[in-house]
């Protein structure tokens, strides 16, 4: 939980995010809190995880993919790292925790819009931050990186 534990300020602070609404801040204020809190409390099995295994951190090549980008690794359930991919990948897990992996989906989409409402941000498509939060606030269940 250390990444929600980085990506709180953010949103707590109007200097790192001055755009951001404040109805917007609150959900997103709100969504990290409890999902923290739910995710910890379930205390499913952890393990080495990428941390943000989303389609622009994987390379095609020959040998077939390969991750990059490895700055936000961290231990935690599978489900964590699951909830950062598209549906069809997840589909390749059907052992893991469904609702888990629905509450690690909200918490990827909470931390995404929170980091599209930075003043500094240049990740690509910031332009659309503001689906971001309304998928949040449209869930759960909530989609996958590729239903947003």
């Amino acid at each position: 939980m250390d990444r929600v534990a980085d990506t709180e300020p953010w949103v707590a602070s109007r200097e790192v995010t001055p755009e951001l609404p404040d109805a917007d801040r609150d959900v997103l204020a709100d969504t990290l809190r409890s999902l923290r809190r739910s995710i910890s409390d379930r205390r499913a099995p952890e393990q080495l995880l990428h941390g943000e295994p989303h389609p622009w951190n994987v390379l095609s090549t020959k040998s077939g993919p390969l991750f990059i980008d490895f700055e936000n690794a961290v231990r935690g359930p599978v489900e964590y790292d699951l909830g950062w991919v598209p549906e069809d990948v997840s589909e390749h897990y059907p052992d893991v925790d469904r609702e888990l992996l629905g509450e690690c989906r909200g918490l990827m989409i909470a931390i995404v819009a929170a980091s599209h409402w930075r003043w500094y941000d240049q990740h690509p498509g910031n332009t659309g931050r503001a689906e971001w939060v309304s998928a949040l606030r449209r869930g759960p269940p909530w989609p996958a990186i590729d239903g947003v």
